[in-house]
């Protein structure tokens, strides 16, 4: 297994990549000292970069087996950094610290790679530090930034990276990659890949732990749910609540952790006496983490809009007669109902609804109970029958 095979449905890109580092002991072509990768959430953004980081420092052009190969992609490679943030940005020290890195020669023979996740997220200072270490490297240096779409980078930086754009897997490749990494029956593989659209992580996760598809079957039973104010208020608490608790889950051990190693670090026992530098520290690490809990509720909570999103998706392709597989085909009854009810104009106005509620969420830092209360009222059926209000209507 060479470490392209965990990039799913990416042929054109592996092959880009691929021939860039000479795999196999080919000449390198293509090569040069910036990346950016783009594209959809799920797609393998920055599996593509570490893969292709993995392959430059593999001799073979990433054989998948070998020291360097195996090292990258386990994290511990002494020429391969990644920075990656759970909070709301990446600033500027955080960069720093990496262009100081870049500076300095490999430990190895051959390449120091540099791979920022969500590039997306720097600060408009953070990608000014940035373009100096890319306007300039040094011989052996690599960086490869990830975001979203081109537009989510500086012109100034994306103008002088070669780009790499990923596309949204095919829904046969994601449930083969299933079965084959993860040894998922057939017909789970196929409706979790089904599910996810295309982004793997969560066909992963919908695959192999009952308790997120439980999660996800309750969100998507949502719009049949719809039919009166105390219902749509209903709804939305039960979101903003499980949604909640899935991302206090994540974070709750990972904050413990993180107490426990400072206290360590500083020498803090029960009722000991504290260094004068430990509060400043606490609180630092305090801000971090509720910044960091803040992101991951927001995270959790634009999944669940994309499932719900996915079931009004159905409803218009339906309604549209449109013969093609449905995401959720398992409630296809339900979207039917959708369908009929208000066509696809109305369906289409409620897919209108859930972005204005992600907008303001994402962009407009409104709370999330404040912006699912105002989405579910825009959700319901208007009392003439003709189907939503638009997305304009909310506030």
């Amino acid at each position: 297994m060479t470490v392209w095979d965990h990039l799913v449905g990416q042929r054109p890109a592996i092959a880009a990549l691929a021939q860039a580092a000479g795999t196999g002991g080919a000449r390198p072509q293509g090569m040069t000292h910036a990346w950016l990768f783009t594209g959809p959430p799920g797609s393998g953004r920055s599996n593509a970069a570490i893969a292709f980081a993995a392959a430059l420092q593999c001799e073979e052009g990433g054989c998948g087996t070998c020291h360097a190969c195996r090292t990258v992609l386990a994290g511990s490679h002494a020429d391969v950094a990644v920075i990656r943030t759970q909070r709301l940005s990446i600033g500027v020290d955080q960069v720093r610290d990496l262009v100081r890195r870049s500076a300095l020669a490999p430990v190895g023979r051959r390449w120091q790679v540099l791979v920022v996740e969500d590039a997306d997220r720097l600060t408009d200072q953070a990608f000014n530090a940035l373009l100096k270490a890319i306007e300039e490297p040094t011989e052996r240096t690599v960086w490869m930034l990830c975001a979203p779409t081109v537009e989510d980078v500086l012109p100034t930086i994306r103008s002088r990276c070669r780009l790499v754009t990923l596309s949204t897997p095919a829904t046969a490749d994601v449930a083969a990659f299933l079965e084959r990494t993860a040894a998922v029956e057939p017909a789970l593989a196929l409706r979790a890949a089904r599910a996810s659209q295309g982004h793997i992580g969560r066909a992963k996760a919908l695959a192999t732990d009952p308790d997120t598809r439980q999660r996800r079957a309750e969100v998507v039973a949502l719009p049949g749910r719809l039919r009166s104010l105390g219902a749509a208020m209903a709804a939305a608490t039960m979101l903003s609540e499980t949604t909640k608790a899935e991302a206090d889950a994540i974070t709750v051990e990972l904050d413990a952790a993180e107490r426990a190693d400072l206290d360590a670090a500083y020498g803090v026992v029960d009722r000991g006496r504290k260094p004068r530098e430990y509060a400043p520290a606490r609180a630092a690490l305090e801000r971090e983490q509720k910044s960091r809990a803040k992101r991951r509720h927001l995270d959790v909570v634009d999944r669940a809009l994309t499932d719900l999103v996915s079931v009004y998706r159905d409803a218009v392709a339906v309604g549209l007669g449109v013969g093609t597989e449905l995401v959720n085909e398992e409630l296809r009854e339900q979207v039917e109902a959708l369908a009929e009810a208000g066509g696809p104009e109305a369906n289409l106005a409620r897919i209108e609804v859930v972005f204005a509620a992600r907008e303001q969420m994402l962009e407009f830092n409104v709370p999330v109970m404040l912006a699912l209360e105002s989405m579910m009222v825009g959700l319901l059926p208007r009392r003439d029958g003709a189907g939503a209000p638009t997305g304009r209507n909310v506030r």
